[in-house]
């Protein structure tokens, strides 16, 4: 039997105000006057104080990135890559990841495609990249995700919705300051705490699991259950810990049924990753009872509404490309049901489900 060998983030800062060590972390690896950072910082900091925190100096390079679709996209990561190249004949010392997680994949992503050659796309699926990355930083100002703890960058290709799997993802840095998701607005903080609330209970609840994933899951879960449920005076810092210790969990074991579901939504439909999740979770009580009744006491505690009905009136050939992208996902499949999963997981039994959201 082969035992998964998982690398770890190797150098970590907690803790409020931490960001402002960000200039001294940048400071070794800046050997000579002419070392540049890249900044990938989401746009929605953009003339906001945190802008006038990040410790940029002359020849660094800030790119500002939204991402509009459910996820960022195999394109909009080479675009960002040829703007880098096109900034200097060498690359940078480091590339910082300023946001959420999809600020810190496009950070991994870009990191990544600055020592490999070709378009990202060729790079979706697992373990593909050759080259080490160029050294990165992950500094997340939303929490939920996990992909400061995370193998992987989630892309959108021209093909499929599929990340860049590798030891060489993982962040060389993190810097988890609570202060910085203190102004998170209501629903993006609700959708997103929800991706790691829903990463614990597919975990905890999956054939994968071991005690490396419970103890990180039952941690992150009870964590969750206090900044959701008790609303926790220290609910920031709970909260990105309990990212981090989700993203942990599910390293060492798998995601489940709402995590396939919700890649046809995102896929298919556009729906960001954090909403979907939430929007396919609620239909699956039969899969996580306890699970989903849970979610439903914090939609009720935060005033959160979902879309409802959304894929009920659906053509019969968009739900089928939503049952074909939630059907490819067999290591899903696999930790909900075990060997044999595939006489469960049938194109009826999806479509029944997509009808029902």
């Amino acid at each position: 039997m082969s035992f998964k060998n998982f690398k770890v983030v190797p150098k970590l800062i907690f803790g409020r105000g931490s960001f402002s060590q960000l200039d001294e972390v940048l400071a070794e690896e800046r050997k000579s006057e002419n070392d540049f950072v890249v900044y990938v910082v989401d746009k929605v900091h953009q003339g906001k104080e945190l802008e006038n925190r990040i410790p940029k100096k002359e020849q660094d390079l800030t790119l500002w990135v939204y991402v509009d679709e459910e996820e960022p996209t195999t394109k909009q990561v080479d675009e960002l890559t040829n703007q880098v190249k096109a900034h200097s004949n060498n690359n940078p010392v480091s590339v910082v990841g300023i946001g959420g997680g999809s600020a810190m994949d496009l950070a991994k992503a870009v990191s990544l495609m600055l020592t490999n050659p070709g378009g990202s796309a060729k790079y979706q699926g697992w373990d593909l990249i050759q080259n080490p990355a160029v050294h990165h930083i992950g500094i997340p100002t939303v929490s939920g995700t996990g992909a400061e703890a995370s193998r992987t960058a989630v892309l959108c290709g021209p093909e499929r919705k599929l990340g860049l799997n590798s030891d060489y993802t993982v962040f060389d840095q993190i810097i988890m300051d609570p202060e910085l998701i203190a102004s998170v607005p209501t629903d993006q903080w609700f959708y997103t705490g929800m991706d790691c609330y829903i990463h614990c209970i597919e975990s905890l609840e999956g054939t994968y699991l071991n005690e490396f994933s419970k103890a990180y899951g039952e941690k992150s879960l009870e964590l969750c259950r206090q900044v959701f449920l008790e609303d926790h005076p220290e609910k920031d810092d709970k909260l990105m810990m309990a990212s981090f210790m989700g993203g942990m969990s599910i390293a060492y074991s798998q995601v489940g049924a709402c995590h396939a579901v919700s890649y046809g939504l995102g896929y298919v439909l556009g729906y960001h990753h954090g909403i979907g999740n939430c929007i396919a979770f609620d239909v699956l009580d039969e899969f996580y009872p306890e699970g989903v009744k849970e979610f439903r006491q914090m939609l009720k505690k935060h005033n959160v509404t979902l879309p409802k009905n959304i894929c009920k009136d659906l053509p019969d050939e968009t739900i089928q490309k939503m049952v074909k992208v939630a059907k490819s996902m067999g290591p899903l499949w696999h930790n909900v049901y075990g060997d044999g999963w595939e006489e469960k997981v049938t194109d009826e039994m999806l479509t029944e489900l997509y009808r029902r959201i």
